[in-house]
């Protein structure tokens, strides 16, 4: 039986050769999924300088023109097909409509284009892909870099410290969300760990030098990661052990392996790490490839 039931991508429509499309078609047409394509439309400000009855037909006329190219693209993906629904509307509150389409819907996964946001921007506003990060109650597919629209070669992203107890769950529904995709896609499936040690605090150093205290520490978390690769049959070769921030380790790594697709875990952050963002949302500005967030 498929992984994917129902699949719903969302699409800014003045965007109008966002690669998700071909990304959605693509794992729907693997999956046998059903695809339904919201495109939500911004208010227009200069729309209010018109008179009523002008502003009313310039409204009404500039969501047809939108709905006839959507229609469009719908068609062509029928003629593969696909089982395609599609809609177009206004947007009055970008984020809420998007998770109020999540609620009724009901769908397996979400799937949006990245929107790059600069860094000075998001020291002041935060994301939508960040809002939808920390608030879809399912998983996220950012689509992202120029990989295969129907991925080749899927990266669990995992953090295999403190194994035993609060990352166990999360490391869990990360491999199982990356082996589903890789299944409904024919992929690669490759386990990874971006172990940064200067994030690891040491209660007792026991009187080690500095070098000794870094190699103990590698030691540990690299049987910890063994470990967590053994218990779900990951094959040696597709191990990856990988010393340093996990943001530009992976953005490495995806870049050296040619990476479709990095199933990574949202973690939900408060206070001033809310405000900076976690791992998983700046990897978006950084991986030049797809981000399956779980």
């Amino acid at each position: 039986m498929s992984q994917y039931q129902r699949l719903l991508l969302i699409v800014n429509p003045v965007l109008r050769h966002s690669p998700a499309i071909n990304h959605a078609a693509a794992l729907a047409k693997a999956s046998g999924a059903s695809l339904h394509i919201a495109a939500f439309v911004m208010p227009l400000e200069v729309l209010s300088l018109l008179e009523e009855g002008v502003q009313e037909k310039a409204r009404e006329s500039y969501l047809q023109d939108h709905r006839d190219w959507l229609t469009n693209q719908a068609t062509k993906l029928r003629a593969l097909g696909l089982e395609i629904t599609t809609e177009v509307t206004w947007a009055d509150d970008l984020e809420q409509d998007i998770l109020d389409h999540v609620t009724e819907m009901q769908p397996d996964l979400l799937i949006k284009e990245v929107q790059h946001e600069s860094a000075l921007k998001r020291a002041f506003f935060t994301p939508l892909d960040w809002h939808l990060l920390r608030d879809s109650p399912i998983p996220v597919y950012l689509v992202g870099g120029s990989g295969h629209a129907l991925p080749r070669k899927v990266v669990a992203a995992v953090d295999a410290s403190d194994a035993e107890s609060r990352n166990t769950e999360l490391n869990e529904r990360i491999i199982q969300q990356a082996t589903n995709l890789a299944l409904q896609c024919d992929a690669e499936l490759h386990l990874l760990y971006a172990c940064d040690l200067s994030g690891i605090y040491l209660s007792d150093m026991g009187g080690l030098a500095l070098p000794d205290i870094t190699k103990e520490l590698r030691t540990t978390e690299e049987q910890s990661f063994i470990k967590l690769a053994n218990r779900y049959g990951v094959p040696s070769d597709r191990r990856h052990f990988i010393l340093g921030h996990p943001v530009s380790a992976l953005s490495d790594f995806a870049s050296e392996h040619q990476v479709d697709v990095i199933v990574m875990g949202r973690v939900q952050y408060h206070g001033l790490e809310k405000l900076l963002g976690s791992t998983t949302e700046h990897i978006l500005y950084q991986v030049p490839c797809s981000v399956l967030a779980v």
